[in-house]
């Protein structure tokens, strides 16, 4: 059974039914939880295809003798004004002594899917969400 590829607005998001988070509509994959979302074989291909478009790793090691460390990730998005699009917290915790934590970042990119019959030219990508007020 062959299903034809879905025409969805490039940038459009979704929520993953298995971990709930926010992801791309175009996306036969999660991300985040790597669940199968639906039977696309255009989708899958472009997904795999995805390109590594940046790839951060890093290290914290705590020393064996202090006191124990908390510990937040904050993630920023900025646009080409250097204006903040979006700020979230990903995750916290602690580390005890002679503890370590590996933080990676990847951002990987891949060729907007745009609906059959539109003029790619004059298609423009939804508006980012406003940035969080402090």
């Amino acid at each position: 059974m062959n299903v034809a590829p879905r025409a969805v607005v490039a940038g459009k998001t979704r929520t993953c039914p298995h971990c709930k988070a926010t992801i791309l509509e175009s996306l036969s994959i999660c991300p985040g939880c790597l669940h199968h979302l639906r039977f696309d074989q255009e989708a899958a291909k472009r997904q795999v295809a995805a390109k590594s478009a940046l790839r951060v790793e890093g290290v914290i090691r705590h020393p064996p003798v202090e006191e124990a460390w908390e510990y937040f990730v904050v993630l920023s998005i900025r646009n080409d004004r250097g204006e903040e699009v979006t700020r979230q917290v990903v995750s916290v915790g602690a580390l005890q002594g002679a503890e370590k934590r590996t933080f990676s970042l990847s951002v990987d990119t891949m060729p907007a899917q745009i609906p059959a019959g539109t003029n790619r030219a004059t298609t423009s990508p939804p508006q980012a969400p406003a940035a969080p007020k402090r």
